[in-house]
């Protein structure tokens, strides 16, 4: 039988233990919420960006007089939209990798001070 003191001071690590996961869960969302927040709006500046570049392309094809402008302006817009695409992933990825540290570093160091904490 376990004395009635040692089941009470348990049951008060459990508590404890307890509220600090669910602050740990309520500060990892909060994170992870303004990193998606921060990620959507980088997709919406990159779609305005990429529809200004191609009302850009459009405009710039008016203007076309000979099949081998045509060419050129294409293989340019190409080169230059694949150039854009490549940073804008680059970016992309490289804030979804800092929010995925942010929301996790204090996961780490939670786990990290529970098994310190174990004797």
């Amino acid at each position: 039988m376990v004395p009635h003191n040692m089941g009470s001071n348990t049951c008060e690590k459990a508590k404890v233990a307890s509220e600090e996961a669910a602050d740990l869960l309520q500060t990892a969302y909060a994170t992870v919420a303004k990193g998606a927040t921060e990620y959507n709006l980088k997709l919406i500046d990159f779609g305005r960006t990429n529809t200004r570049a191609a009302f850009d392309y459009a405009n710039e094809l008016l203007g076309v007089k000979s099949p081998s402008e045509f060419i050129e302006l294409s293989t340019a817009h190409i080169r230059k939209q694949f150039d854009a695409a490549s940073a804008q992933n680059k970016e992309l990825y490289t804030l979804a990798k800092q929010v995925a540290g942010e929301a996790a570093a204090p996961i780490k160091a939670s786990m990290s001070k529970a098994f310190n904490r174990v004797p």
